[in-house]
Formats: C-alpha cells, sequence, structure tokens
C-alpha cells in the first residue's frame, strides 16, 4: 500500500505538521485583518494573546526540529541515501521556517507590485504585517 516505510517518513510528516499549523496561523491572522475592515467585532486582547503564544509555540516546534532529525537519521542508520523521503522531509521544516519568519519577522513573500517597489526603494524585505500589529497592539 505504501511505497515508503513510516519510520522514513519521521521528518516529513513533522515538518508538514508544523507547515500546517503556522500557516493556519498566518490565515487566520488575514481572516481577522479582513473581519476588521468589515468592521466585525474581534476580541483584540485574546488576539494578541493568541499570536504572541503562536510564536513562543512556534519556537518550540522549531527548535524540535533537530532532535526529530537525529531520529530519521537514527532510523535510517545515519545514511543519508536510504530514504526518498528524507530531503523532502528537510524542504518542509526548512519551509516552515521560513513561513514562521514571513508572519512574524520579515514579509519574505513579494505578491504584487508594492512590495517590489517597495524592495527597490528601500534595499530591503517589509517588516511582516503580523510582527508590525503586534508590537502596536492591534489587529
Amino acid at each position: 500500500m505504501f511505497t515508503n516505510p513510516v519510520e522514513n517518513l519521521i521528518l516529513l510528516s513533522y515538518g508538514l505538521i508544523v507547515c500546517i499549523i503556522i500557516l493556519y496561523q498566518g490565515q487566520l491572522y488575514w481572516k481577522l485583518k479582513l473581519e476588521r475592515l468589515t468592521e466585525k467585532h474581534i476580541n483584540q486582547d485574546a488576539t494578541i494573546r493568541f499570536f504572541k503564544k503562536s510564536k513562543w509555540v512556534n519556537w518550540l516546534l522549531i527548535s524540535c526540529m533537530l532532535p526529530v532529525l537525529l531520529i530519521q537519521l537514527y532510523f535510517q542508520n545515519w545514511n543519508f541515501e536510504s530514504n526518498d523521503m528524507f530531503y523532502w522531509g528537510i524542504f518542509a521544516n526548512v519551509f516552515a521556517i521560513l513561513e514562521h519568519i514571513n508572519y512574524y519577522y520579515i514579509q519574505l513573500m513579494i505578491d504584487n507590485k508594492y512590495d517590489v517597489e517597495y524592495l527597490f526603494k528601500n534595499k530591503k524585505l517589509k517588516k511582516a504585517s503580523l510582527a508590525k500589529d503586534l508590537v502596536e497592539n492591534k489587529l
């Protein structure tokens, strides 16, 4: 049924789970921003607490990536070539870290002409919207 044994999917599964958790936070943030723009009531204090706690939880999850990597390597007998999913696992974990940075620190995503103009004008990436809102305590 499966082409890869479960023990070859530990790192990949962990990275995908962390990615899903961080992407959920991002979609929730933009949903709340939309609700605020449409003048729906949101509990700002609870929302700020949620994202501050989520940022801490993300760092905890990211710090567990190295032990998960070592567990994966242990199951592979420390052989990088014995698992086709190993590199996909590395990719998923790195992607999760980049998503965390994208939401909580620096906007890595350049998805419109204003982002491009900002980059060329200021020679740096923009601060993430969620990061700004957490500092200013507004959502």
